[in-house]
């Protein structure tokens, strides 16, 4: 289950000789999406919208074939947080508490809470999984991220996300930013960027203005040469389907595929796209007869 949205877009660049290499991305699209799916609240909507964008900028480092997942368990009412993104732009995420409602919805440590464990998964197509885990620090993803990216992965970044809500709670922007020093680099630029970014409006002001990740990185970037090495769309993406389902279900063993049969059907729902896939008695009754052979 797919949305296609051309407005939301990934763009990557490379600073070269000031060693540092920029990612700046919008979400709106494919937040709304989520959003729509999981009939997610004000509240949800801002947790997914930097979950979703979290994932969409470390999915961009990616190579080909690669994804990664993150997720995030706390004290907070929404209780659980994952977003998984890959390296073609590929997105989906949910929340556990989608009609979670929260007396200032824009505050993600009260609704994702600021005690838990911020938890990174890679599949680099080798033959173990990287998985990284931290302590959250603040309930702000943006920070944490840097905070996990620092402490787990050894690099220096610079992490902003922003999300932004009428005042009717419904989506007008999100997007997102990730800068990091290359290997072996001096952090002098760094720092300046991230000075310079403190000095401009917030990343979700800009975007619902009309500026996009490219107009941003230039704002950002002007008098630091840089090149733009990418850009690629960004879209709502599920991978999941009724052959996907079929397999769960098979995972489950003969004496619960009888039970399910004579219970007369076999309901799996998907967390991240709402997709519900409804196995009556003949169509349980042939997967039973896969496992049996």
């Amino acid at each position: 289950m797919n949305n296609e949205n051309h407005s939301d877009i990934m763009v990557r660049v490379l600073a070269k000789e000031a060693g540092v290499r920029g990612l700046a991305c919008l979400t709106t699209g494919l937040v709304t999406e989520a959003q729509r799916r999981q009939q997610a609240s004000p509240a949800a909507t801002v947790a997914l919208g930097y979950g979703l964008t979290a994932a969409a900028l470390l999915g961009a480092q990616l190579k080909v074939q690669q994804r990664v997942a993150l997720k995030v368990d706390a004290n907070g009412p929404l209780q659980k947080l994952v977003a998984e993104g890959d390296s073609y732009g590929r997105v989906r995420g949910y929340v556990a508490v989608p009609d979670v409602v929260a007396s200032n919805p824009m505050d993600t440590a009260q609704t994702l809470g600021n005690l838990g464990l911020l938890t990174v998964v890679k599949d680099l197509r080798l033959k173990e999984l990287y998985e990284g885990v931290v302590p959250l620090q603040t309930g702000y993803l943006d920070s944490d991220l840097m905070y996990y990216l620092h402490h787990s992965e050894q690099v220096t970044a610079l992490v902003e996300i922003g999300v932004k809500l009428n005042p009717e709670g419904e989506l007008v922007a999100a997007g997102g930013l990730l800068l990091d020093a290359l290997p072996s680099q001096d952090l002098t630029t760094l720092r300046d960027l991230a000075e310079r970014l403190d000095d401009m409006a917030p990343l979700a002001e800009l975007f619902a203005a009309g500026e996009t990740p490219a107009t941003v990185l230039a704002q950002l970037f002007a008098g630091v040469p840089y090149e733009v090495l990418e850009e690629h769309p960004l879209r709502f993406e599920c991978g999941c389907s009724w052959e996907r389902s079929e397999q769960a279900l098979i995972t489950l063993g003969r004496a619960e595929l009888e039970h399910l049969i004579a219970e007369g059907q076999a309901v799996v729902d998907c967390h991240f796209c709402g997709e519900r896939y409804v196995f009556g008695r003949e169509a349980l009754e042939t997967i039973l007869d896969k496992l049996e052979r």
